[in-house]
């Protein structure tokens, strides 16, 4: 659900008809990879020379099992000389989710660079990226699991179409109407994985508009602002398929939007819905990527109809510098129809603009403009100002890794 806001307002204007790479992955969850205490590093010229044409197995052995164990499980805080506890590269549920470029960064530059400990180092000088490659390589086969999808599918979260990828996150949305009395829908959502492959979510929304309410609306005032909760959202997702060496992850998502707002308010909808939909992402060349989403809802009153939807978008990432912030300009085009004789097809475009707020690169903002295509006067939705601020909850709190 990643337009909530949106698709509350959508719902709400059914019922009044007459019928919202390499991805923005946070790191890591305790100690990033290859920690090591600082006089363990290797020194330019001496081990990484020496190294140059080894396997990623015996590059780990010399340089980094001293601490994280030939198993990958790590060593024990007495064996070592810091207290971090060091991850488990066994572990399928912390490992895959990583992409290999945020940990070769971490590697190369040390944990600083994403917002962790100083203990780890950088083996820049010491190691090349391209050994780095080759010791991911060698970190990958301590996974067994192949169930898990990778991090590197992990694509930018968009404000309209639901990404494939199952996801630990909380989202703040906020949709705000740029005509029309300015009403305002927010929405905060709680994602959960379970599973390899599977995530659970609940969306709760709540809005403001101007008039509209009585006492009973809990007005603020006469001809004043009406707020109140909207229809809560229960859905799961289950990844069908991923192939990383395609760059492809698809996922199937159903949803159970429950009557919870107040219908004379504005707020709710007369009824239940359900919605089912198929998810899709794909990894384009030079950081950029698709994704795409199709389905349809299906309401749970009388007179209402089947609503089937699509929404798609085509999207880049930029890195500042090597290492640094990253962003991922995108722009989405969506597609409404009912499914009922002479029902007119609704188009928007939603250009937007996704940043990491922080160096951990778990906490990230976008904010972008639904813009209505079809202009007829006087039946035009208005244009709608919508953003949202994530946090990775897996890799940090949010006051973590500034």
């Amino acid at each position: 659900m990643t337009d909530l806001p949106l698709r509350n307002a959508d719902r709400l204007a059914r019922r009044r008809r007459p019928p919202g790479v390499l991805p923005v992955a946070a790191v890591l969850i305790s100690s990033p990879w290859l920690a090591s205490p600082l006089s363990a590093q290797l020194q330019p010229g001496s081990a990484g020379a020496e190294l140059a044409d080894a396997t990623g197995e015996a590059i780990y052995a010399q340089s980094c099992a001293n601490c994280h164990g030939l198993d990958g499980t790590g060593l024990a805080p007495s064996l070592v000389a810091f207290e971090e506890e060091l991850p488990d590269f066994s572990d399928c549920d912390f490992a895959a989710r990583e992409p290999d470029a945020d940990w070769i960064a971490v590697a190369h530059e040390g944990g600083p660079v994403r917002g962790f400990s100083e203990m780890m180092p950088a083996f820049r000088g010491a190691l090349t990226e391209e050994q780095l490659g080759r010791v991911m390589g060698y970190i990958r086969t301590l996974c067994t699991d192949p169930n898990w999808p990778r991090g590197e599918l992990n694509l930018p979260r968009a404000l309209l179409t639901e990404k494939a990828y199952p996801e630990d996150e909380w989202v703040v949305e906020v949709g705000v109407d740029l005509e029309r009395g300015g009403a305002v829908e927010a929405a905060y959502v709680y994602e959960q994985r379970f599973g390899p492959r599977s995530q659970v979510e609940v969306v709760i929304p709540y809005g403001w508009r101007s008039g509209g309410g009585g006492d009973e609306h809990e007005a603020e005032s006469d001809g004043g602002v009406t707020h109140g909760l909207g229809d809560v959202v229960l859905a799961v997702k289950h990844a069908l398929y991923h192939d990383l060496g395609k760059g492809t992850i698809v996922s199937l998502m159903a949803e159970a939007i429950l009557p919870t707002g107040d219908e004379a308010a504005g707020f709710g909808a007369p009824g239940g819905e359900v919605e089912a939909f198929l998810a899709f992402g794909q990894i384009l060349p030079a950081d950029a990527f698709l994704q795409a989403q199709g389905g349809a809802a299906v309401p749970f009153r009388e007179g209402a109809a089947t609503e089937a939807f699509g929404r798609i978008l085509l999207g880049r990432t930029w890195t500042e510098g090597k290492w640094g912030r990253v962003w991922s300009p995108m722009l989405e085009v969506q597609a409404k129809r009912d499914l009922e004789s002479g029902a007119p097809t609704r188009v928007d475009l939603v250009p937007q603009i996704q940043v990491a707020l922080n160096t951990r690169q778990h906490v990230l903002a976008n904010v972008g403009v639904v813009i209505p295509a079809d202009r007829e006067a006087g039946q035009r939705p208005p244009l709608r100002l919508v953003a949202y601020l994530l946090l990775d909850w897996f890799d940090g709190g949010f006051f973590e890794g500034w």
